[in-house]
């Protein structure tokens, strides 16, 4: 006898996980992250009595939600698990589960908008110079950090797919990258001269003395010659921002965030930011001009007689 109303149906998660996985393409983060959502929402109806799958209301759904809220999530966690519900319901009338979708009207708050911490281009530019000081010893792992970084900065790549580059992805003669982004989605980045000599510096002197049985064809390397892990990266970065005055705190994808920010300062179109960076919406891209007009507000205001 079924306990919960998803449980008739012993393969209903099963089924719903190969439908993110291979017919949208969800992320493995996204994907545990929405079967962790519904089995919670699966206990939650369990609670309110209800015994199976097609007696699901909207009501019901708001309930969860609103639990959610009053425990304390964030609003960007109570969106997500809108979303969750979103997409289970709407799989589960498009296969015959159910005859209509509960969520249809389901809305959750609209998540908190975060301003993402940017370098200004001055300071991206000393960050680089000063990659490129401690590459002068021509150790391989300094002559390594100073690639990543280049490359991340002038691509706007994001951090793992810095990490699964092999050596023929990159084509140092046309200034361009393959990469790998969300949803194994392909795409072509291109990257300046900087970035071009920075790694064609590591690999000239600095990956052939790193390489090992067990390299592969990663193009960046850690200490043992195993492909770089995305903490390793995250490291080089912090490192090299403690010595620079007044850079905010940030991580790797700091960097994807100032090129975005500082392609669109030098004016670059929104949809050309937008394939570079490898979003599905335009939407996402469009923080970016927030930032930028948050920037010129900060200048307006310290510059203006009347502001």
């Amino acid at each position: 006898m079924s306990t919960t109303p998803f449980d008739a149906d012993r393969h209903l998660l099963e089924a719903f996980e190969q439908h993110l996985r291979i017919e949208k393409g969800r992320s493995e983060h996204t994907v545990r992250a929405y079967l962790g959502d519904l089995t919670a929402l699966d206990e939650f109806l369990a609670g309110r009595g209800v015994a199976a799958l097609p007696e699901v209301r909207l009501t019901d759904l708001r309930a969860w939600l609103g639990s959610i809220g009053a425990a304390g999530a964030s609003r960007s966690t109570v969106s997500r698990r809108a979303a969750a519900a979103k997409t289970f319901f709407r799989w589960t009338q498009q296969t015959g589960r159910t005859g209509s979708d509960p969520s249809l009207r389901l809305v959750a708050p609209g998540k908190e908008k975060h301003l993402p911490g940017v370098l200004r281009a001055p300071q991206a530019g000393a960050l680089m110079e000063l990659a490129g000081v401690a590459a002068d010893d021509e150790d391989p792992l300094h002559l390594r950090n100073r690639a990543m970084l280049e490359l991340l900065y002038a691509s706007g790549m994001r951090v793992g797919e810095l990490t699964g580059l092999d050596m023929d992805d990159v084509d140092l003669e046309a200034g361009t990258a393959r990469v790998l982004g969300k949803g194994d989605k392909e795409r072509v980045v291109p990257f300046g001269a900087p970035a071009a000599e920075a790694v064609t510096g590591w690999l000239a002197a600095g990956r052939a003395r790193l390489v090992t049985a067990e390299s592969g064809a990663a193009l960046f390397l850690g200490r043992r010659g195993r492909r770089v892990d995305q903490r390793q990266v995250r490291s080089t970065l912090q490192d090299l921002l403690a010595h620079l005055p007044d850079t905010p705190p940030m991580g790797p994808h700091g960097l994807r965030h100032s090129a975005a920010t500082h392609l669109l300062e030098g004016g670059a179109d929104l949809r050309t930011v937008q394939e570079l960076l490898g979003h599905a919406s335009l939407a996402t891209t469009q923080i970016y001009t927030h930032v930028s007009v948050d920037r010129l507000r900060s200048a307006y205001q310290q510059a203006h007689p009347r502001a």
